[in-house]
């Protein structure tokens, strides 16, 4: 891809997954990756996974904690340098019917996968702004194109990254800012294999999700991170405001 080498990326959620995926294909294009998780040793594995030359720095980081992101957000200009691209990968969901759920696992979903972002872009798109430009880049899920059992606020979730990403997209375009969404579809993660679980039902549930995918595989973690790198770089310098699906043709939308 052509004009990431030496630019600075921060990618929430990169310690495993998909996120890990992506701040490895970014790296391997030669940006500074600033990984944003819980878990620190997750980041530091990944870091390692990318090699040597590789620039990869973690900061351990509640996404929803707003002073939290805040202060990140500074120690990475301050150690890495200008922030060029913001990818909003981290997530969690607890799959659970609506009508069995509490205002408690709401508000926790609700804390991470909306007010994450929301935190981030503030944190983020006003240093983007005064430099005349920047890259955005949230991972949804095609759950928010097509509703999912279980998943409701979670989908409401995602939903809404959609609609606030092509929001913020029309109110930055003329500040050179960037902002797309990519959504991805069942896949092989840490996160999914929590969800399935183990023994035959897993089974059963994971080969009724591949009979609905034309591809007839789970998505990798993989298959996501050119698809960010592409909407970082020069080659994407047109593109803002979209959704686009990577799911296998799951969802043809």
């Amino acid at each position: 891809m052509r004009g990431l080498s030496n630019k600075v990326a921060i990618v929430t959620g990169g310690g495993q997954g998909i996120g890990r995926a992506i701040s490895l294909r970014l790296a391997e294009e030669g940006a500074k990756v600033a990984i944003f998780d819980l878990n620190p040793a997750a980041g530091e594995e990944t870091a390692t996974l990318a090699g040597s030359g590789a620039v990869i720095k973690t900061y351990q980081v509640d996404v929803g904690d707003y002073a939290a992101v805040q202060a990140a957000v500074a120690a990475v200009e301050a150690d890495l340098g200008p922030i060029w691209l913001l990818c909003n990968n981290a997530g969690w969901d607890k799959p659970l019917a609506f009508l069995k759920s509490d205002q408690a696992l709401w508000d926790k979903i609700i804390r991470i996968n909306l007010y994450g972002p929301l935190n981030t872009h503030h944190a983020v798109c006003p240093l983007m702004v005064a430099r005349g430009g920047g890259r955005v880049v949230n991972i949804a899920s095609d759950a928010a194109r097509v509703g999912t059992s279980d998943e409701a606020v979670y989908s409401a979730c995602k939903g809404g990254v959609i609609s606030f990403t092509k929001s913020i997209a029309r109110e930055l375009a003329r500040k050179g800012v960037l902002l797309n969404t990519v959504c991805p579809g069942p896949t092989n993660t840490p996160m999914m294999q929590s969800v399935l679980g183990t023994g035959d039902d897993a089974i059963k549930w994971k080969d009724a999700m591949v009979r609905g995918i034309p591809l007839k595989r789970m998505g990798e973690p993989e298959d996501y991170a050119g698809m960010v790198a592409f909407l970082a770089s020069e080659d994407a310098n047109f593109i803002t405001g979209q959704t686009i699906s990577v799911s296998g043709g799951m969802n043809m939308i």
